[in-house]
């Protein structure tokens, strides 16, 4: 069977052997609206939960705006435009709205990237700021949550009197799904949250995980620091599989990223019988699969399609390499998975060592093998399973040793595909 993943700004080809019982997952998508705008314009006026955005705004005289970095497809220059005209027209100032880009622990945008992110004309006439994570100082400390999380979060995100995020919906490897909440935290938090929000006490617990939000605790953390920031109104849309939007969610937070979250599931989950023996899948294709670190992220998601002792063979172009410098020292520290989980118990949290211990998880439990050109020659035995250059290769590595007839689920769009084994 050839079959065509997401790789890069491309497509590869790969061919598995027709003896296996291929399930081939593609990206189960919703039709793209006719008219964004006009559902934009409409979900500001009758939003999913809360009041509408002319009560929210009323008498307010400033506002920021949280939106997604590089890293993630967000269709800002879509999404703006109708949000921006409707503060100005209900009298906050152009002067006084500040785009900021929710990096997280993620670089900086650069000055062509900020015009990729937002749209040409928005960054040309309204002020965007880069988040920085590591300038402690930019940040306001609002307190500690009940579980004892240091908050700190983007100054210039606070001093305005109102605060906004634009995301997207999709399936998260341990928040259960983005957009929201994530925007605040870790999108505009400092350093010194971020860590303590990917420790091992969240990292470790099977309830943070791909397609969770009830009783998973993470989610129930962002949900507390988003509120201790004031986060007044989102917008969060859901993408089509040509990444136009398909549903588009406004108003109270908390209450329309449920409509979003719930809206999602009922549309889009696909469902396997059992569990399959071996995953074929991808890092996202562009941006997402830009670094290792990113890649991760379809592992994560195909352990929960692959039976215990499976195989998962993940497909990322990686043309901007492993990732940060921290998480890029951290791969080449540690000899085996299970030497990192150990070393990095009771200890500091480490900028990025979250993404590496979710993939221990896995590797622990599952034989990894990658496909990944873009990866440096130095950091290919570093990865706790076997690396390749060449994808067909990796498939026929994969695929040796099967049985014949043996269940293989293919997912051309990794992380983006929201799929389960059936109870």
């Amino acid at each position: 069977m050839e079959t065509r993943l997401a790789f890069g700004k491309e497509h590869l080809k790969v061919t598995v052997p027709d003896q296996f019982q291929c399930q081939v997952l593609n990206w189960k998508s919703a039709a793209p609206l006719t008219n964004p705008a006009a559902a934009i314009e409409a979900a500001l006026d009758n939003p999913a939960a809360g009041p509408p955005l002319a009560a929210v705004m009323a008498g307010k005289k400033s506002a920021a705006i949280s939106v997604c970095d590089i890293t993630r497809p967000a269709p800002n220059p879509v999404v703006l435009p109708p949000l921006l005209r409707r503060l100005e027209a209900g009298g906050i100032p152009r002067e006084s709205i500040t785009i900021l880009i929710a990096t997280g622990l993620h670089r900086a945008a650069t000055e062509a990237e900020i015009r990729q992110i937002v749209g040409p004309e928005i960054a040309a006439t309204y002020t965007i700021l880069n988040h920085d994570a590591r300038q402690k100082a930019q940040h306001c400390h609002l307190g500690v949550t009940r579980s004892g999380t240091p908050v700190w979060i983007d100054e210039r995100f606070l001093n305005a009197d109102l605060h906004f995020s634009l995301g997207f919906i999709e399936p998260h490897l341990m928040l259960g799904f983005s957009g929201g909440r994530k925007l605040i935290a870790p999108g505009l938090a400092a350093q010194e949250t971020i860590k303590e929000l990917h420790s091992s006490r969240f990292m470790r617990d099977p309830r943070a995980r791909e397609g969770l939000i009830d009783d998973n605790p993470l989610h129930a953390e962002l949900l507390e620091i988003a509120s201790l920031a004031r986060h007044d109104f989102l917008i969060d849309v859901s993408l089509s599989h040509d990444r136009r939007i398909a549903a588009v969610f406004a108003g109270e937070p908390t209450g329309a990223h449920r409509a979003g979250v719930d809206w999602l599931r009922s549309s889009l989950t696909q469902y396997l019988e059992q569990p399959v023996d071996a995953v074929i899948t991808t890092g996202g294709g562009y941006p997402l699969d830009m670094t290792f670190y990113q890649c991760i992220k379809g592992i994560t998601a195909a352990e929960n399609m692959v039976r215990p002792g499976g195989r998962i063979l993940m497909a990322g172009a990686c043309s901007e390499g492993v990732g940060s410098a921290e998480f890029s020292e951290m791969m080449t520290r540690y000899g085996s998975d299970g030497e990192f989980l150990q070393g990095i118990e009771g200890v500091p949290v480490t900028v990025d060592q979250w993404q590496l211990e979710k993939l221990a998880l896995v590797t622990r439990r599952n034989e990894v093998l990658y496909a990944v050109p873009g990866l440096p020659q130095e950091y290919r035995n570093k990865v706790w399973g076997r690396a390749f250059v060449h994808p067909q290769e990796a498939v026929e590595a994969l695929c040796a040793g099967l049985d014949s007839g043996a269940r293989i689920a293919v997912v051309p769009e990794g992380p983006y595909v929201l799929a389960q084994v059936r109870a």
